[in-house]
């Protein structure tokens, strides 16, 4: 695993071993930034459930301001921290060493994220407890865009029920990204 592009660029990340943490391949990564990559320069992201810290700092080194983390797993947050000092992005960046909903609950009034960034464990419903409470939480906006990795047949018809919309699906070989934004006069 290492950085694709930007100021780190082919820098080896390190990941965990183990099955606690799916690393997202070099090659989803990068289909994934591609899509993402008028978005990136100058934005604030979020990568909650931060596994290696693999996503965020390729945001911040393709010119994201600031990345926040959060990762509840010890070996995973000290390995996300590791990381953002191999690669010299610390200085930009956030660890939260605790579960997604309480760095959620501690970053309340630190303004919106421009993208945040969810790939939870698979079927625990995670990502819904992260959506119910960003369905009225002043960390995303109208303008904010989360994307969220699923596997290819997790039912995500609910998320309209806490008032966002899917308005792009990226789908690979087991998994997909889902393009999800807050539906236009939902924000409290």
């Amino acid at each position: 695993m290492r950085v694709i592009a930007g100021t780190a660029r082919s820098m080896p990340l390190r990941c965990i071993e183990g099955l606690d943490t799916r690393p997202t391949t070099d090659r989803i990564k990068e289909t994934l930034f591609n899509m993402l990559q008028r978005e990136i320069p100058g934005c604030r992201f979020l990568d909650l459930f931060g596994g290696s810290g693999a996503i965020g700092i390729e945001a911040l080194s393709r010119g994201a301001d600031f990345a926040a983390f959060a990762e509840n797993n010890k070996k995973a947050y000290e390995c996300i921290l590791d990381n953002l000092a191999f690669t010299r992005l610390a200085d930009r960046s956030r660890v939260f060493f605790m579960d997604a909903l309480g760095a959620l609950r501690v970053m309340e009034g630190d303004g919106p994220f421009d993208l945040i960034f969810l790939d939870p464990p698979y079927g625990r419903g995670m990502e819904r407890e992260v959506l119910a409470y960003l369905e009225h939480s002043g960390l995303a906006d109208e303008d904010t865009t989360i994307i969220l990795e699923t596997d290819l047949k997790e039912d995500t018809s609910w998320i309209s029920g806490f008032g966002f919309t899917i308005s792009k699906e990226k789908r690979y070989k087991t998994n997909r990204h889902l393009f999800i934004e807050r539906m236009r006069g939902t924000n409290d």
